[in-house]
């Protein structure tokens, strides 16, 4: 059965499906020997012999799912070009995995990676919602106003945010900060980061706590697990 070139490197672990459809465009893949520029090239996996970086591109024979608690200083990447340390220094394992959606070198949290495209696609795909929910510490003492402004949608660039849970953690008038805890399903870049700036209130720590109902608060900075079949059911269950 043919399937699509990008889809079938993304359910190999090369990347996920859109950084597959970069690396088509960039003329990093072949095609029985032959190199593919075109993004509605399918293949047929029984068939044709398929190279990345002119090396064979062999299918999965099994799916790992991975929770990290990311520390800060990482890059959520497979690679980088500056040479900073990423999320795969982390996570040593044989299989060839990528991480699911992105979180900045700035924030900690909750991190998952796999070898399953198809999954990638399901969890990150703007018309599935997963809620994220992050503990963010911000300079000043937040009031009710702003809170709401969070919670209906603030402008940030040229699109405004949708509706978010908000709730006051804790506020400390001595040292000037207010801890708050933010659930959102959109996954636009920096979003928490931006959408606190929109009410002029400045991030001073940012962690993402959960992914669904999957979090790390018992897993330590750095560390890794594998998921269970029940919590891969949960976020796939939600799309």
């Amino acid at each position: 059965m043919e399937e699509r070139l990008q889809k079938y490197l993304a359910n190999c672990g090369i990347a996920s499906r859109r950084k597959c459809e970069e690396y088509i465009l960039e003329g990093k893949v072949k095609v029985n020997g032959n190199i593919i520029r075109e993004l509605g090239t399918k293949i047929n996996p029984q068939k044709d012999t398929v190279e990345y970086e002119n090396k064979k591109v062999i299918p999965n024979n099994n799916n790992i799912y991975i929770l990290l608690n990311k520390p800060i200083g990482y890059v959520t990447t497979v690679e980088d070009q500056f040479g900073r340390d990423t999320v795969l220094n982390l996570v040593k394992v044989k299989e060839r995995i990528v991480p699911v959606g992105r979180l900045d070198m700035y924030t900690s949290g909750a991190l998952i990676l796999t070898n399953d495209g198809d999954f990638v696609y399901k969890i990150t795909h703007p018309k599935h919602e997963i809620n994220k929910t992050y503990t963010v510490t911000v300079k000043g003492i937040i009031n009710n106003d702003e809170i709401e402004r969070l919670r209906k949608g603030v402008k940030i660039e040229d699109y405004i945010t949708k509706p978010a849970k908000v709730k006051i953690l804790k506020t400390d008038i001595e040292k000037d900060i207010s801890r708050l805890e933010i659930t959102i399903h959109e996954g636009k870049n920096r979003q928490v980061r931006k959408m606190c700036e929109a009410i002029e209130k400045k991030v001073l720590a940012l962690h993402r706590s959960k992914i669904g109902e999957i979090g790390v608060k018992d897993l330590e900075l750095g560390k890794w697990r594998y998921l269970s079949s029940k919590e891969i059911k949960s976020l796939i269950n939600n799309n």
